[in-house]
């Protein structure tokens, strides 16, 4: 698989954001034309010739050692995210024999369905790596009320992301949390780059998103972990809860799950849609969501 544009770009827009004083390398006179190390300075740092780091930075990873790529990583000062998209580069660079490789589940098993079930007070749902929700409880389902249902599952929640108008409505930070997702989805794709659903997936997006293709080109990377988020539910109104991602080894799935704050007006907001879901299955009745008073 070539992707020696993937390879070059991300390398070159690494190297233009660290300043030499960053680096620790002395400020020399007169203008710099470049922003950020230039390509000597990088090999310098990593310890090869300019001549070498040129090459890497064409697009060519084929072969370089994990001693090379670490000494890279350091000298560009990349992140524990970056730092792994650095070297699947380059294991996608290396011939291997063709594989299946992992292919996103479609589908949990009864027991997994079952742990989401018992989690009464938490909205969870389980997400495959191409970003299709596969399965969600009734407080999730409450939760996104008139985006995700039984009927609608499996939904694609990067589509639901960058196509659908409605995710500017419902996520409060939605510029913060498309940053997230798009950096999320160029770590997966460097980890399964053969993944050709994926792929197709992200070339819809960057072809009926410029949101999505302005973020794909900045090859920002990240690990889906842990986020804040802000959504506006048309039955408590706005709700900020902690989103943690679990990830279910062997399944190719991610359990999220949002919880919020004890004691936190967000919790008193989730009993309430708990309630809700509970007596009310239907979601176009909608009753308003009245706190508790002092």
């Amino acid at each position: 698989m070539d992707n020696t544009n993937d390879v070059r770009e991300f390398l070159m827009s690494r190297r233009s954001r660290i300043t030499p004083a960053q680096a620790g390398l002395m400020a020399y006179g007169g203008t710099r034309r470049v922003t950020g190390l230039k390509r000597e300075e990088v090999a310098m740092l990593t310890g090869v010739s300019t001549e070498y780091y040129a090459r890497l930075e064409r697009g060519n990873l084929r072969g370089v050692s994990d001693s090379v790529l670490d000494s890279l990583a350091r000298a560009l000062q990349l992140d524990e995210a970056e730092r792994a998209h650095l070297f699947d580069l380059a294991k996608a660079a290396t011939p291997s024999p063709a594989s299946g490789g992992r292919r996103p589940r479609a589908e949990v098993r009864p027991s997994i369905e079952r742990v989401l079930a018992g989690m009464t007070g938490t909205p969870a749902y389980v997400r495959n790596a191409r970003t299709n929700i596969v399965a969600a409880n009734d407080l999730c389902f409450a939760l996104y009320t008139g985006i995700l249902s039984p009927e609608t599952l499996p939904m694609n929640l990067a589509r639901f992301m960058f196509l659908d108008p409605r995710s500017k409505e419902f996520f409060v930070d939605w510029d913060t949390l498309a940053d997230d997702f798009a950096a999320a989805m160029r770590t997966e794709s460097g980890s399964n780059p053969r993944d050709r659903a994926l792929n197709n997936l992200i070339g819809d997006l960057a072809a009926g998103s410029t949101d999505f293709s302005t973020r794909w080109a900045r090859h920002n990377v990240r690990f889906h972990r842990s986020a804040r988020k802000t959504m506006r539910n048309p039955l408590v109104g706005e709700i900020e809860l902690t989103g943690d991602a679990l990830e279910l080894p062997g399944e190719g799935l991610t359990l999220i799950a949002y919880t919020a704050e004890p004691g936190s007006h967000a919790q008193e907001q989730l009993a309430f849609l708990a309630s809700w879901s509970t007596s009310n299955k239907n979601p176009a009745v909608q009753a308003p969501f009245s706190p508790p008073s002092a």
